[in-house]
């Protein structure tokens, strides 16, 4: 029988972050954000005799600012608690999803899991030909010659294009930026090859430096700290039926439209 104050086990925190990454959380399923995360890390990080830190990652990505904001977070508290994360890859931790890897000290991933999504992307719709068929006329008024940027129900702008396409480049330069901090000269591949927006399996990923080590966060935790080793499992908090969105058309139509935005990043997978 163990005595917990006299149980000298090494200790391992284990953070679940899964989920689409998005500054909004989806009323019914969740997702990943800064202030979401925020208490969930603050308290993994500060788990008494703590060795390491495994963040469990699940994420086909999203927001560039709030995967930003989660990583920095997880480096600060690496930082200051001067201890060690690691990066475990799931299913996928693509795009933001690797934003957020990158934290860590190590990553490690399945033979199968899908890693990368180096680039950043923009989408939407254009109603200008079926407003146009139903007879729709459009009324709208700014001021500021550019405040209706990208309107979809507008015939696309050629000096809109250029400005969203220099925006997503810039953001694409943090991207890389950042993955070239915390990856150095464990990189394997030119940017030519790393930073175009494909992805690979976890396999491929640890032949190009992308991630470090293949396996499972037990089995890793096993291995690198003893078969005694106690993994404290620490995740998101667990989401119920929202009964009150079910009168509010505007909540329900949220919930849905991000369902669709998530479904719709994972596919981009093929997941």
């Amino acid at each position: 029988m163990r005595i917990p104050f006299l149980d000298r086990a090494p200790r391992v925190a284990l953070v679940r972050l899964a989920g689409l990454i998005a500054a909004r959380p989806d009323p019914l399923s969740g997702g990943l954000n800064a202030a979401g995360v925020q208490a969930l890390l603050d308290r993994a990080f500060s788990v008494k005799r703590i060795a390491a830190v495994m963040l469990v990652i699940n994420s086909p990505g999203g927001s560039p600012v709030q995967s930003s904001l989660i990583a920095r977070q997880i480096r600060r508290l690496a930082e200051e608690k001067k201890v060690p994360a690691i990066a475990v890859v799931e299913d996928a931790a693509a795009s933001g999803g690797y934003w957020i890897a990158c934290a860590a000290d190590e990553i490690v991933a399945d033979p199968a899991s899908i890693l990368g999504s180096i680039g950043v992307i923009s989408a939407g719709f254009g109603f200008g030909e079926a407003m146009a068929r139903l007879g729709v006329e459009r009324r709208l008024r700014t001021a500021g010659e550019e405040k209706s940027f990208l309107d979809p129900f507008r015939p696309e702008r050629a000096e809109d294009v250029a400005r969203l396409e220099d925006l997503l480049a810039k953001l694409h330069e943090e991207f890389k930026s950042w993955v070239r901090e915390r990856r150095g000269a464990k990189l394997k591949a030119p940017d030519d090859t790393l930073f175009t927006g494909r992805f690979w399996t976890g396999r491929d990923a640890v032949g190009l430096g992308l991630a470090d080590a293949l396996g499972d966060a037990e089995s890793e935790a096993k291995r690198r700290f003893g078969e005694k080793v106690k993994i404290i499992r620490l995740g998101q908090r667990k989401r119920g039926f929202p009964w009150r969105l079910i009168p509010g058309a505007r909540e329900g139509a949220e919930a849905v439209a991000h369902a669709v935005e998530e479904r719709a990043a994972w596919a981009r997978l093929g997941l």
